[in-house]
């Protein structure tokens, strides 16, 4: 693949291509059709999905979306050779490209390449086939232990998977480090590489804390972000890393919630910048660090994509600069390879900056594995990969929270007047999980010695309005499954 050799054009500029190709369209056309062809590029090439489940499930967000597409006014063109992906109406484009082990990248105006060399990501774990899990995916031949009620979950399978409407496609429970049940739907299986969103919010934490447990960061220091720093009288100076993990750094960010007065003030005029990095082709990092404060850190928690961007750059610049390793693949090397991860599928935008805030596709048993990790507390095979006070800092509420809902990149699910979760009324209120939109949750339960995978496709065009409520009871279900006495 033929890199561009010259510098990438600055944040600026790329965005004013964005608006001079909309045309006489606004922007936001031109926004929403990147979008659409990443989707659809991911759905192909990551997913491996049947095309037509894939648009209808993931890639149609609204039903205008769908009648667009079904009256021919929403067009697809794929590149079959090229692995392109064209999104089209009224004259206005968007494209995405396969870049290996990089998935689908958004791609800048004018050029069929991105800002980065493209680097082959490889495990060096033996075959899944042959390890048991958790390091592989050879499971026991044992029956179910006496402990754990099988008719249960089979009828929490039946709650979570039985309504096609709902859209599903995995549900994996594991207790004290076993697979009780796994079920797949929506035509995904065990080894499909699914839409995470969000959930990989959770994993920039788990990268932030293993370079805290090698000495490289440290939790409670001022992010080291150089234009921040060296600017004197710069109040983002103050932020530290723990802020950004608890999406209460201040930052003016733009996301659902902000007042008009705020939206005004949007990088894009009228647009969300927290949507951006899924439908302009920038570079993340340098636009989340280039907004300024709102906010003193610590003092208002709100949902934004510009911390955990934040956090990505700070893992960047760490392992560039300081462990003078390869940042595409060092995730496998320092954390997949070590918890039996083989492929995690991480996008970038075209600058080669890992989008997790919602660009990520990885399995249900490897998100599994993930929450193995947390519920057990940072330790794996005997070897300490998280520090146990970042383990217990992610699942503690957030100060500026009100209420008290998220950790560190953590949802919580704190409890109610009855001691059961608010959040979750099903599961006990020590409950935590990383979540994505359309239903992606990877809950993790300390006094159960739970870890539930829940996956679903993203398009709220095509799953049913109270599909939540299966999803509960069946977590409910699931936690009776192996505490008798558990009731909500």
């Amino acid at each position: 693949m033929r890199r561009i050799t010259t510098a990438g054009p600055v944040l600026l500029f790329a965005l004013c291509m964005v608006a001079c190709e909309a045309s006489d369209s606004a922007p936001p056309v031109y926004f929403s059709l990147n979008g659409s062809a990443k989707r659809y590029c991911s759905a192909i090439w990551v997913s491996e999905r049947d095309r037509d489940e894939a648009l209808y499930s993931s890639v149609l967000l609204t039903g205008e979306d769908v009648s667009d597409y079904e009256s021919g006014k929403l067009a697809f063109g794929v590149d079959e050779e090229r692995r392109i992906v064209t999104a089209s109406t009224d004259g206005v484009e968007g494209r995405a490209r396969h870049f290996g082990d990089q998935g689908c990248v958004i791609l800048p105006p004018h050029t069929d390449n991105v800002f980065f060399t493209p680097r082959e990501v490889v495990s060096a774990l033996p075959d899944a086939a042959t390890t048991p899990w958790p390091m592989g995916d050879l499971l026991p031949d044992e029956p179910l232990p006496d402990d754990v009620n099988g008719e249960l979950l089979a009828e929490a399978v039946e709650v979570m998977l039985g309504n096609a409407d709902d859209n599903r496609a995995a549900f994996v429970v594991v207790h004290r480090g076993r697979i009780v049940v796994e079920a797949y739907a929506s035509e995904a299986h065990r080894d499909m590489q699914l839409e995470s969103w969000s959930m990989g919010k959770s994993m920039t934490a788990t990268l932030i804390g293993r370079l805290i447990q090698m000495g490289h960061l440290e939790l409670w220091q001022p992010a080291p972000v150089p234009e921040w720093r060296n600017s004197p009288g710069d109040p983002r100076a103050a932020i530290r890393i723990a802020d950004l993990l608890r999406m209460s750094s201040g930052l003016r960010f733009t996301n659902s919630g902000a007042t008009p007065e705020q939206m005004a003030l949007s990088f894009v005029p009228a647009q969300w910048d927290h949507w951006l990095g899924y439908e302009a082709p920038i570079d993340v990092f340098k636009f989340s660090m280039s907004r300024e404060a709102e906010f003193p850190p610590n003092t208002v928690g709100r949902y934004r994509n510009s911390d955990p961007w934040t956090l990505g750059y700070i893992v960047k610049r760490t392992v560039e600069n300081v462990l003078g390793e390869g940042y595409l693949s060092w995730p496998q090397r320092a954390l997949f390879d070590k918890i039996g991860i083989r492929r995690f599928v991480m996008e970038t935008d075209a600058y080669g900056n890992f989008l997790l805030t919602g660009y990520n596709y990885g399995t249900a048993r490897n998100w599994a594995r993930l929450g193995l990790l947390y519920l057990e507390r940072g330790m794996w095979n005997g070897e300490r990969l998280l520090p146990e006070k970042f383990v217990d800092f992610v699942q503690s509420p957030a100060p500026a929270w009100d209420p008290p809902v998220y950790g560190g990149l953590f949802w919580l699910n704190p409890p109610d007047d009855s001691g059961r979760g608010s959040r979750i009324p099903t599961l006990p209120a020590d409950a935590y999980n990383a979540a994505g939109a359309g239903d992606q949750r990877t809950y993790i339960i300390p006094s159960r010695e739970l870890v539930i995978v829940v996956q679903s496709h993203r398009s709220p065009a095509a799953h049913a309005p109270d599909r939540r409520d299966r999803e509960f009871e069946a977590l409910g279900l699931a936690v009776r499954a192996v505490d008798p006495d558990w009731s909500w």
